[in-house]
């Protein structure tokens, strides 16, 4: 397993008090302190050490997460399977197929029966608003598994994977290429509530929203954050210490895959777009990759990938937040 404990154990984010967040939901990271980031990740970090070092940590005994999926699942659904089964609990894979939630049943009404059943929610859909709704509706705790709007559960997983490789978050140079998508959403947020200096590069047209730059540039005032959009790669990964890159085309935008496959080429993380970047610069894609579109082989199989540690920190990442949602 990638990372030591001890080797970020006095980074900024492990020294921030607890914050309680039983019984909250995780529907965007905009709606967390500073504070309360800081809880999930440094749980997550103990929490990772502790299955390194192989001590059981059994916290859920007789929990059970309902998992609700829309969109195909590899890594959404087998870390939060296994992080249940790691915490003694047990997950039930709700799949679109058997629910025809909105069709068959509404959104309301699954929520209103599952919340009957079951202790926490988990729920990776389309449209932003059904995960809004659930939570709305739903007695027990909902997670934001991935929308169209944001996927936060990525985010923490990420900036563990930073502080993993990096040992801090702030006073870092992360620059985000490529779409200006669901993640780069939750990036922003954290960014600003974080105080990470943050450069989006991004074509005309696929650039983050303004409503999501002004709300993460407001948080960014009380935290010394800075968020930069550029049209230029180049200028964003200019003397980077981390650099991010994603899907040019995500699940339900296959219609407009012609059009982005003309747009994006030149935002593609390569090695010579990589050697504007620090010498030490670690390389991040939340996955799955396109391999020879947003992303190279050379550099995603390099020694400057971290890849494959994000995937793994979504397991550990997503354990402190059933832990902390559940109060345990």
């Amino acid at each position: 397993m990638a990372g030591n404990f001890s080797t970020f154990e006095s980074a900024r984010l492990s020294r921030a008090p607890a914050a309680d967040l039983r019984g909250r939901d995780l529907i965007s990271i905009a709606d967390f302190t500073a504070a309360e980031l800081r809880t999930i990740l440094h749980r997550a970090h103990s929490l990772k050490a502790e299955r390194t070092a192989g001590v059981p940590h059994r916290l859920l005994e007789g929990k059970t997460l309902a998992m609700i999926f829309e969109k195909p699942s590899l890594r959404t659904r087998c870390t939060f399977e296994t992080g249940m089964t790691q915490f003694g609990g047990h997950a039930i894979d709700l799949a679109q197929n058997h629910m025809q939630m909105g069709t068959r049943e509404s959104v309301p009404d699954v929520a209103r029966n599952l919340d009957r059943w079951v202790d926490v929610i988990m729920a990776r859909v389309f449209a932003h608003q059904t995960v809004v709704d659930l939570a709305a509706y739903a007695r027990v705790p909902v997670i934001n598994g991935l929308s169209d709007h944001s996927h936060p559960c990525q985010i923490l997983a990420d900036l563990q994977t930073i502080e993993e490789h990096r040992g801090r978050l702030t006073t870092l140079k992360v620059a985000y290429v490529g779409d200006g998508n669901n993640v780069t959403t939750s990036l922003i947020y954290a960014a600003g509530i974080l105080g990470m200096d943050l450069h989006v590069g991004a074509p005309a047209g696929y650039q983050p929203t303004a409503d999501v730059l002004d709300r993460a540039r407001a948080q960014a005032t009380g935290s010394d954050g800075e968020i930069v959009v550029h049209a230029d790669p180049v200028a964003a990964v200019d003397g980077a210490d981390v650099i991010y890159t994603d899907a040019w085309v995500s699940m339900g935008q296959e219609a407009e895959s012609a059009e982005r496959m003309r747009v994006f080429p030149p935002f593609q993380v390569n090695g010579a777009l990589l050697a504007h970047a620090q010498p030490d610069a670690i390389v991040m894609h939340c996955l799955p990759a396109h391999r020879g579109l947003e992303i190279t082989d050379e550099v995603m199989d390099g020694p400057q990938s971290v890849v494959f540690d994000q995937a793994e920190n979504r397991l550990h990442a997503q354990k402190a937040i059933l832990a902390l949602l559940l109060g345990v």
